[in-house]
């Protein structure tokens, strides 16, 4: 099947109050997201993953311990990880669901101290990638880092939460304050009841 570019679940100006704005937005999914499902479905025609769904090609490509991906791969995965991303915010403040909040507390301690080690792997992620809060295969939550695509299909994990970290995601809002980016999202433009969806 090929890729198809997803409609936003909001407005472009709707998380503009939240941090994100309407140029933000207009650039990163009109624009970035749309150029991996163009030249994603251009790499996947005529191959062995014509047809294949996205997360069928994201484990099929995926090459563990790769310094570079294929660009099958590349595509493919930031077409994932986008479609994601952009379920995963959302306009005004979701409040936290009580069983999010005890798996947060159980795992990390407190919601604070999960929020700090995401924000910590979001900042630490040197170059481009992404910060992820996972569902590991033994069932425990965890919080991840990964460089460039590479996301949790790849590792059999379930991605509840991930946060875009390639400069393109923030630098017209935020320029160069990655922290202030992240400390953002988690504070303002989580959809929460999303994310205790996927658990």
């Amino acid at each position: 099947m090929a890729f198809e570019l997803p409609d936003l679940p909001y407005s472009h100006d709707a998380l503009a109050d939240n941090g994100m704005s309407k140029e933000t937005l207009e650039y990163h999914h009109d624009l970035h997201h749309n150029a991996y499902v163009t030249t994603g479905n251009k790499l996947i025609e005529g191959t062995e993953w014509e047809g294949k769904s996205v997360e069928e090609i994201v484990t099929g490509t995926y090459q563990p311990g790769a310094v570079a991906q294929s660009g099958i791969f590349n595509n493919a995965s930031q077409h994932w990880n986008h479609s994601q991303f952009w379920q995963m915010m959302g306009p005004g403040t979701s409040a936290m669901p009580s069983e999010l909040e005890s798996a947060l507390v159980e795992s990390f301690g407190s919601v604070d101290k999960f929020k700090d080690e995401f924000a910590a792997a979001g900042g630490g992620q040197f170059g481009s990638g992404w910060a992820w809060l996972v569902k590991d295969t033994d069932g425990s939550l965890k919080v991840t880092k990964t460089e460039n695509g590479v996301n949790p299909l790849c590792f059999g994990q379930t991605a509840l939460l991930g946060c875009d970290v390639w400069e393109h995601s923030y630098y017209i809002d935020f320029r160069n304050k990655r922290p202030a980016y992240l400390k953002n999202f988690l504070d303002n433009l989580v959809n929460w009841e999303n994310v205790a969806s996927r658990m």
